[in-house]
């Protein structure tokens, strides 16, 4: 970006809802502070990000992030449900804050709020991407799993019998994991988005508002999000032994 360019408006927004199969679970108690502080804190010690919002259902969440300095949007009941896409709800949210006569967002990272694993200088790095090309329509953190292969992995069919969800079309698929070409998977702890993703219809599925120019930032260290109270346990010792209790 050169010194003549306005520099992009760039938003946080926590998303979380209430509705969870673990009650109450992104303000679960964590080092003595709600699960979400910990990502909120991050983005909030970001020099790039210029305002903070979140975007619930729920009452409890709203009011915890507010405490960490985020905006609170109420989230319709109807894009708060267990099957309900985040599209969904980022969008509400921008089209929200333009309503309350704040500039609509260029760059929005959107943060999960089941996670701790997120780091200031993360978010940094992949902002950065986006304002050194702005081609790029989203930049997200992911690591490399072959074990799990998309290859590699099985359906069951009407029958009740396995078979592959890709049709090979008679190629030879080598069985060692090694030999395939190397598979990457989101970290479900934030991503970096283009807010004009949200105006044209056709994004890789199926997480099409990431648009269809989305920059890997491939992590080395193990991120991972909390679905489970023994989660709540490799939290803390996650944030321990980065010190970041």
């Amino acid at each position: 970006m050169s010194n003549e360019q306005v520099k992009p408006h760039i938003i946080a927004l926590l998303t979380g809802r209430g509705n969870n199969t673990l009650p109450d679970k992104n303000i679960l108690p964590v080092l003595g502070k709600p699960l979400l502080y910990y990502t909120a804190k991050a983005a909030r010690e970001s020099k790039l990000i210029d305002d903070y919002f979140v975007s619930s259902d729920c009452p409890k969440i709203l009011k915890a992030s507010q405490e960490v300095g985020y905006y609170p949007i109420k989230r319709p009941d109807e894009l708060a449900m267990p099957d309900s896409q985040h599209e969904g709800a980022i969008k509400h949210a921008i089209e929200y804050i333009q309503s309350i006569n704040r500039p609509r967002p260029d760059i929005v990272v959107v943060l999960l709020a089941n996670t701790v694993t997120t780091k200031t200088e993360w978010i940094d790095d992949c902002i950065n991407e986006m304002l050194k090309d702005d081609s790029i329509t989203a930049v997200a953190p992911a690591y490399k799993d072959s074990d799990h292969h998309p290859f590699r992995a099985k359906k069951i069919n009407s029958e009740g019998f396995f078979e592959p969800f890709f049709d090979f079309l008679g190629k030879k698929v080598s069985t060692n994991r090694q030999d395939l070409e190397p598979s990457y998977f989101f970290c479900h702890t934030f991503w970096v988005l283009r807010s004009s993703n949200f105006d044209i219809e056709d994004g890789q599925l199926p997480w099409r508002f990431m648009g269809h120019k989305i920059k890997p930032y491939v992590m080395k260290e193990k991120t991972f999000d909390v679905h489970e109270m023994e989660d709540i346990v490799y939290s803390e010792k996650w944030l321990n032994e980065n010190g970041l209790a």
